[in-house]
């Protein structure tokens, strides 16, 4: 039918063409974004690199999907008649199974249905809030604007400690099962982080408290994850406090803006960040299988 969308896996060449559509919808683009200028466009199943499937009209991308090296396929498809067609067409060619999605609620909502996904193959599904904040207007906590606390990003050393926290953060948010895997896995992920300079620890009297991350980072933006304190020392103020040391360090770089997510039911969290000065503006999605499916 004239009008309907063309469908095209993208492929180097096509970076602006994919920034033009992704960059006006950053808060909920940061993986797609991130990702792409991180690895490019072209697959070969590495860290950061994936499948994009989009949907032109008048040679403008009006919608995209990604499956990633992770297996996770990542949604940014305004129009819900794109949605199937874009999810098949990345997964199909990847050839990886699905091993999660991650977008807009709505859009995460639709591909659950449309893939039949059932609460017993789910390992977290969890709606989420989306937060902004410009970094001229971070509200800097006391305890580290007079030194009480300090924030540093991790090196080396830190790698044992922060890995065992890692591990705990996946277990306690994401639903992970503790065990060698998990360990191998975080480990991999710390290592990758402290040579991306994407963590940071929080000290006190020059003992690690918590540790906060990036999960993307862009010139325009970075995106807040993996925030965590120990159980024995939370309800101090410490969660709140490596945050804001690590946008201290992406304003200074020139950053402009921050953006995270979190629970719904994480009203502990949303005090901390609207106390930094974040503020809600939208709704996200984070949904992770138990066992990867494959469509046929």
């Amino acid at each position: 039918m004239i009008g309907e969308p063309a469908l095209k896996i993208l492929g180097s060449g096509d970076e602006t063409l994919l920034e033009d559509f992704l960059l006006p919808r950053i808060e909920s683009s940061m993986f797609l974004i991130g990702n792409m200028r991180a690895a490019g466009l072209v697959d070969h199943d590495r860290a950061y690199e994936g499948t994009y499937a989009a949907a032109l009209e008048s040679e403008k991308i009006t919608g995209v999907v990604a499956h990633y090296w992770n297996q996770n396929l990542v949604f940014q498809s305004p129009d819900e008649r794109d949605l199937k067609p874009l999810w098949q067409a990345a997964a199909q060619a990847s050839g990886r199974p699905i091993g999660g999605l991650i977008g807009p609620n709505d859009q995460v909502a639709r591909a659950r249905e449309e893939l039949g996904i059932t609460a017993s193959m789910v390992q977290m599904d969890e709606q989420e809030k989306l937060y902004s904040l410009a970094l001229g207007d971070l509200a800097v906590p006391g305890d580290l604007s007079s030194g009480k606390v300090a924030g540093r990003r991790i090196e080396p050393r830190d790698l044992e400690l922060v890995t065992k926290w890692t591990a705990a953060y996946s277990v306690e948010a994401i639903g992970e099962t503790d065990g060698p895997e998990l360990w191998e896995k975080s480990r991999g992920s710390v290592e990758r982080s402290t040579r991306e300079g994407r963590t940071w620890l929080l000290e006190s009297r020059g003992e690690p408290v918590a540790c906060s991350s990036f999960n993307t980072a862009i010139k325009e933006a970075v995106q807040v994850g993996g925030v965590w304190t120990p159980p024995e020392l939370r309800c101090r103020g410490y969660g709140r406090c490596v945050v804001a040391a690590s946008l201290l360090d992406a304003r200074a770089q020139g950053v402009q803006k921050a953006i995270l997510f979190t629970g719904e039911s994480n009203l502990a969290a949303q005090r901390a960040y609207a106390a930094l000065g974040f503020r809600h503006t939208g709704d996200y999605r984070l949904l992770l299988l138990q066992s990867p499916i494959r469509i046929v």
